[in-house]
């Protein structure tokens, strides 16, 4: 989890809208994603940290004795980082309830990633992980998820993963409209102003990644713009 920014930044934005207003996100993320409603998961606390929490990570939502973790620990390297989440929920629907995984961002920047694995650490595992993925969602194998736009990658590979492995989930990628960082002018960031200035950065997203036509995650994958000040 990074350091929290004082009024600017995804993360800060996120814990406003979780915090303080709860219903009008949740109104917003259930019209996205069709929900009836969305119950939202504590974090867990840590006193290392300067704000004395830490995110959900990797499938730690799950019970302990879920039999998707067995596969899991095959799947996806332990040692290094696990893949941190923003936030996580519970959606309900008629057909019963599903993950939801929230992966939120307030400036472009925020997009670029690379894998930091090392080729004699985790770099293997997550590549084969990448890979199978790439061939179940039909993706060309010549697209590189390792670099430029990793993180995304990876939430789609976690996506596919839960799936296959009999886990009702979803990805939520929330995308803040018209955040500032003026109060720490040392950051100059791409802050999109509107949905529209979205557009341009994230199908060079989806270009790269080989994701821009219609797969088999298209249903269980939505994108929220949400204004930081609403109308």
């Amino acid at each position: 989890m990074a350091e929290m920014g004082d009024g600017y930044g995804s993360e800060c934005h996120l814990l406003r809208f979780l915090g303080r207003h709860r219903e009008c996100f949740n109104r917003q993320v259930c019209a996205r994603t069709g929900a009836q409603s969305v119950n939202w998961l504590d974090f867990h606390f840590d006193r290392s940290k300067r704000w004395k929490d830490s995110e959900r990570k990797g499938l730690d939502f799950l019970k302990s004795e879920h039999s998707a973790l067995a596969g899991w620990a095959d799947f996806w390297p332990s040692r290094g980082n696990s893949p941190n989440w923003d936030a996580v929920g519970v959606a309900t629907y008629k057909e019963g309830d599903e993950w939801l995984l929230v992966e939120a961002k307030a400036h472009v920047e925020e997009l670029f990633s690379d894998c930091k694995a090392s080729e004699n650490g985790g770099r293997p595992s997550i590549k084969r992980a990448l890979e199978s993925t790439k061939s179940a969602l039909g993706i060309p194998t010549d697209r590189d998820w390792l670099q430029r736009y990793y993180q995304y990658a990876n939430r789609v590979t976690i996506l596919n993963f839960l799936r296959r492995n009999g886990v009702s989930a979803r990805l939520l990628f929330v995308y803040f409209t018209g955040d500032s960082f003026e109060t720490d002018p040392s950051r100059k960031f791409d802050c999109p102003k509107d949905e529209t200035g979205w557009e341009a950065a994230l199908q060079a997203q989806s270009e790269w990644l080989g994701l821009e036509q219609t797969h088999p995650l298209t249903d269980y994958m939505h994108k929220l713009f949400v204004p930081i000040v609403p109308d």
